[in-house]
């Protein structure tokens, strides 16, 4: 609460430091922010290609929409995991990228965090109004239920604040972190429903020997239920199981509340360790 306290007297910081951001991320490019367009479909083109004409993999139905398009459902789960991933990445990154203000003055250093986070949700926020704009150009009327994916946007902020927090106090000390994010990361990828409908996951498999649960091992991953949640919402046009949302707000404070503790932990040597 101290923290969060002392945050809010550095709103204008906060703004600040995520302009920063936001101009420096396409800086001396052509395209500028249609990156952050051509990005996500770019990559939900080469996945169609992949699934849909090498494997021949079915397309899900929205229930109760009626919707069956493979690259639309494939990008109502890719958006909030590239933010994941692009936030994570970045909040890494963000203490050791500022090195020399954190030497020159004090100020509270998980604003360098949000900050960072806070610049991947500005694309996040446009590449949900253009795949808005695509649903309801084949028939999904998403209109009504933009704000309930206004507060998924909102919960997962909260889980990737927390793990940022924790990742880029932890790479000043361990510069291996940044390195091993994206190992962490690529697994945590294909242990997601984003490339393939949870329903291909069994219910029970035999693994070296014993026989396992894996269905519900798989659902312990808080990604899965955020990425159904957010397919619940924009491809079946149906609200979240209130179990899903009670699932991912319990992730999503608790990782909060670790990440504002393991901050504050480590936060005084900072400096000195830059």
């Amino acid at each position: 609460m101290t923290a969060l306290a002392t945050y809010a007297h550095v709103r204008d910081l906060a703004m600040n430091l995520t302009l920063r951001e936001l101009k420096g991320k396409y800086k001396r490019s052509v395209l500028g922010w249609s990156w952050s367009l051509l990005n996500p479909l770019a990559t939900a083109l080469i996945f169609t290609m992949v699934f849909k004409v090498f494997f021949q993999a079915g397309t899900p139905l929205g229930r109760p929409s009626g919707l069956s398009n493979f690259p639309l459902w494939l990008l109502c789960g890719l958006l909030p995991w590239n933010y994941l991933a692009n936030s994570l990445n970045g909040a890494t990154e963000s203490l050791v990228a500022n090195a020399n203000l954190i030497k020159k003055v004090y100020f509270p250093r998980q604003v360098l965090v949000v900050a960072n986070v806070a610049s991947w949700m500005v694309p996040l926020l446009v590449e949900f109004g253009v795949l808005a704009v695509l649903l309801l150009a084949f028939g999904n009327f998403v209109l009504p239920w933009l704000p309930m994916v206004l507060v998924l946007i909102l919960l997962q902020t909260g889980f990737v604040l927390g793990i940022g927090m924790v990742l880029g106090a932890a790479n000043v000390y361990f510069r291996d972190v940044k390195h091993l994010i994206g190992i962490l990361l690529q697994a945590f990828f294909y242990a997601t429903p984003i490339v393939y409908p949870l329903d291909v996951v069994p219910e029970q498999a035999t693994l070296f020997g014993l026989d396992l649960p894996v269905r519900s091992l798989y659902r312990l991953n808080p990604m899965v239920p955020m990425v159904e949640a957010f397919r619940d919402v924009l491809y079946d046009l149906r609200f979240p199981p209130l179990g899903d949302l009670l699932y991912v707000a319990a992730w999503g404070l608790g990782c909060m509340a670790v990440g504002l503790v393991v901050f504050s932990r480590l936060e005084p040597r900072l400096a000195e360790e830059l």
